[in-house]
């Protein structure tokens, strides 16, 4: 029987696939480390024929590797430390998370929504792909293994306040647990709650509070 705290999967969308038969262009590695799959091979494949066409350069390609690099989970702890330190900034990222990371200087560089939900004392909110291991990139760079793996994807929904416990994330049985499907349009990102007792500290002290599970919603920021 569901537990009527734990609601079920929240924002679903379309998920842009191939033909039927074809390879999911959105399914997450599974392979053994160091093993070129289909999509290692195919990326390969398209980037040298492009370049071969002209279509791209090889610095185009240079520069947008470099992109990916810059983007890190450090540029969202800066985000939510501002939002936990300027209301107004705070409601603007809440109602608009797309415009609100271009006016903090993020480049939004895959065109994908952003949405920003706030972890409250009432609603505990956690994100999911459930279909291949769609994720905020330009806020937090590059997934983690475990979000793109099948178990963290269905656990998530099926039992997600079982999941939170294991990564050390206890939710009272009062607090609702709200699970939010990504998908190749709709990115979501999580507003921790402010620890108590940080009231002095400044906007770079409070980032460091502030990991990439924490902008996922399996854990919530500790004092040190």
């Amino acid at each position: 029987m569901t537990n009527p705290r734990e609601t079920g999967v929240v924002g679903h969308g379309d998920h842009t696939h191939g033909a039927p038969g074809a390879p999911d262009p959105h399914a997450p590695i599974e392979t053994a480390a160091g093993e070129p799959d289909y999509f290692d091979v195919l990326h390969q494949a398209i980037r040298e024929l492009l370049v071969d066409k002209g279509l791209i350069t090889a610095d185009e390609v240079r520069a947008m590797v470099e992109t990916l690099d810059a983007h890190r989970p450090t540029l969202g702890s800066a985000l939510v430390a501002r939002a936990w330190t300027d209301p107004d900034f705070k409601e603007r990222l809440l109602a608009d998370g797309t415009a609100a990371i271009e006016e903090f200087g993020i480049d939004n560089y895959d065109g994908t929504r952003l949405i920003v939900l706030e972890q409250t004392p009432e609603v505990h909110n956690l994100v999911v792909c459930t279909l291949c291991s769609c994720y905020p990139r330009p806020v937090l760079g590059l997934p983690p293994d475990w979000y793109k793996s099948r178990p963290y994807r269905a656990r998530a929904v099926r039992a997600p306040r079982a999941l939170l416990r294991e990564f050390g994330t206890e939710v009272a049985q009062d607090v609702t647990i709200r699970v939010h499907d990504s998908n190749a349009n709709m990115r979501y990102l999580i507003l921790p709650m402010r620890p108590a007792g940080t009231e002095g500290m400044s906007e770079e002290e409070l980032a460091a509070l502030v990991t990439r599970d924490t902008m996922i919603g399996v854990t919530t920021p500790r004092l040190p």
